[in-house]
C-alpha cells in the first residue's frame, strides 16, 4: 500500500475536510471529550453533559486570610476592635469598614455570612479545603470549585476556557477526578495572556499548519493510542482555541476609562478582565489579591489592601449591574480562613477558623442581610454556624448545581459536597 502523501496516491477516501479534522480533535485517544474549551462543531454528546444553567461565578480570593474583624464583622468598643471605624451602608443596620466605601454602596446586594466555622487553619490545607470543600488529608484529589462550576455551567460551543484564574496567588488545586478538560487556565495578575497566545504566522498559514498537524496526529493515534498522546493533543487544541478567542482577554482599549472606577492596579485590572470574561461566556473566574497574611502590622497593611480591593470590587458590582449580568453572576468574596480577633504583640492578627466571614452577592442571592453571628468579641460562632460543606452547597445551589451530585473515581462514588452539607436557604432567591 502506498503512503497516502505519495503523489497521485491520495484517493477520495483519504481526503479529510477541515470540519472532519477538527471534529476528530474533539475526542481524545482515550475517548474523553475536550469540553472545557467548547466544541469546534456541534456535539450532541457534549451538549448533553454540560448543564447549561447560564450562571457564572466570579470569586475574589483574599490570599493569606482576610480579617473579618476589620471588614464585615467589626466590634466597635470591644477589646478586639482595632483602630478601624465602621461606616453605615445603604442598608440600615449593616456596617462595614471605613476603608470599604464603594462596597458599602452595594450592601443591598450582599449576603454577609458572619458564622463560618472551618477546620483548616494553615495556608496550604486551608486553601485546598476552601477551594475543594474537602480536607487535603484525603488520599485522592478533589476538583476545585472552578472545575466543578465549569463542568455544569459551561457553554460547550465557546472557544474560551470555562475556568480562568487571574493571578497565581491563591494556588492551583486542579480539576481532580473530573479530568484534565476542566483544568484552570491561569493568567497574570493583571489578566494579561502569556506570550504563546499570540500567533506567529498569518491566520491562513496557521490554519494550513494546523490541518496538517491534526491529520498526522490523528493517523498516529489510530495505531498508538494512549493517555500521554491524548493530553498532548488536548494542550494543542487549547492553544489553538485560545489564540482564536484571545481578544476577550485584551481590555487595553477599555481600561483607560475603567481604571478610574476600578483603581489603576493589577487587582483592579484583573477584576475588569473578569467582568469581560463572564460577559463573553466564561463560567468561572477567580481573581486573587495577595498579602492578607498579616501576622505583623495588620492595620497599615490591611488599609493599603482595602484601598485596592474597594474600588475594584465596587466597580465590578457597578458594571455587572449596569450590563444586566448581576442576576446571573454570583460574586464570592472569600479566603482560606479569617484572622484572630485578638491582636498579637506584633500588632498583627493570626490564622483563625472558628468564627469568620465570607460574602456572596448577585446570582440569585438575597442581599441586604447578615447570616449568623459571632459572639461579642468574635472568638466563637454564636448563631447558625456554617461549614465548608454548607458554604459550597449554597454556592452550587445558587448556580443551579446539585450540591450532592455524584461522580466516580474508578468505581468509587464521590459527592460534590460531604454528607450533611446544607445550603443556606435564607440566602437563596
Amino acid at each position: 500500500m502506498k503512503p497516502i502523501f505519495e503523489s497521485g496516491a491520495c484517493t477520495s477516501g483519504h481526503h479529510l475536510s477541515r470540519r472532519s479534522l477538527m471534529t476528530g480533535l474533539l475526542t481524545t485517544a482515550g475517548g474523553a471529550a475536550v469540553a472545557n474549551w467548547g466544541a469546534l462543531v456541534h456535539s450532541a454528546t457534549i451538549a448533553a453533559e454540560a448543564k447549561r444553567s447560564g450562571k457564572r461565578c466570579i470569586m475574589l480570593y483574599m490570599e493569606g486570610g482576610a480579617s473579618q474583624t476589620d471588614t464585615f464583622d467589626m466590634k466597635p468598643g470591644r477589646r478586639t476592635a482595632g483602630p478601624f471605624r465602621p461606616i453605615p451602608t445603604n442598608v440600615t443596620g449593616i456596617q462595614v469598614c471605613e476603608f470599604l466605601p464603594c462596597v458599602a454602596r452595594h450592601a443591598d446586594k450582599l449576603a454577609i455570612i458572619r458564622s463560618m466555622r472551618t477546620q483548616s487553619v494553615d495556608h496550604g490545607i486551608g486553601g485546598y479545603h476552601m477551594h475543594t470543600c474537602y480536607p487535603s488529608s484525603q488520599r485522592f484529589p478533589h476538583p476545585e470549585i472552578g472545575a466543578m462550576i465549569a463542568k455544569y455551567c459551561q457553554d460547550p460551543e465557546a472557544d474560551l476556557p470555562s475556568f480562568v484564574k487571574i493571578g497565581p496567588t491563591s494556588g492551583v488545586y486542579g480539576s481532580g477526578y473530573l479530568g484534565p478538560q476542566y483544568e484552570p487556565f491561569v493568567v497574570a495578575e493583571d489578566g494579561k495572556l502569556p506570550g504563546f497566545a499570540s500567533p506567529s504566522a498569518p491566520p491562513e498559514v496557521q490554519a494550513r499548519r494546523g490541518e496538517l498537524l491534526n491529520f498526522m496526529e490523528q493517523r498516529f493515534a489510530e495505531h498508538r493510542p494512549g493517555e500521554p498522546f491524548a493530553s498532548h493533543r488536548t494542550a494543542e487544541l487549547r492553544t489553538v482555541r485560545l489564540m482564536r478567542a484571545r481578544q476577550a482577554f485584551d481590555v487595553s482599549r477599555e481600561w483607560d476609562q475603567a481604571k478610574d472606577r476600578y483603581g489603576d492596579t493589577k487587582f483592579g485590572r484583573g477584576c475588569f478582565t473578569a467582568l469581560k470574561l463572564v460577559e463573553a461566556g466564561v463560567s468561572f473566574v477567580e481573581v486573587g489579591q495577595y498579602g492578607h497574611d498579616t501576622h505583623v502590622d495588620n492595620f497599615p497593611i490591611s488599609k493599603a489592601l482595602y484601598s485596592v480591593l474597594d474600588p475594584a470590587w465596587g466597580g465590578l458590582m457597578d458594571d455587572l449591574a449596569r450590563r444586566g449580568l448581576l442576576s446571573d453572576t454570583l460574586v464570592v468574596w472569600t479566603s482560606e480562613f479569617g484572622r484572630t480577633p485578638a491582636i498579637n504583640n506584633r500588632a498583627g492578627r493570626d490564622h483563625f477558623g472558628r468564627a469568620w466571614t465570607v460574602v456572596l452577592a448577585g446570582g440569585g442571592i438575597n442581599g441586604g442581610r447578615h447570616h449568623g453571628a459571632s459572639d461579642p468579641d468574635g472568638f466563637e460562632v454564636q448563631d447558625d454556624p456554617v461549614t465548608e460543606g454548607d458554604y459550597f452547597a449554597t454556592i452550587y445551589t445558587a448556580l443551579g448545581i446539585n450540591p450532592r451530585a455524584r461522580h466516580f473515581l474508578g468505581s468509587r462514588p464521590i459527592w460534590a459536597t460531604p454528607e450533611g452539607s446544607r445550603p443556606i436557604r435564607q440566602l437563596l432567591g
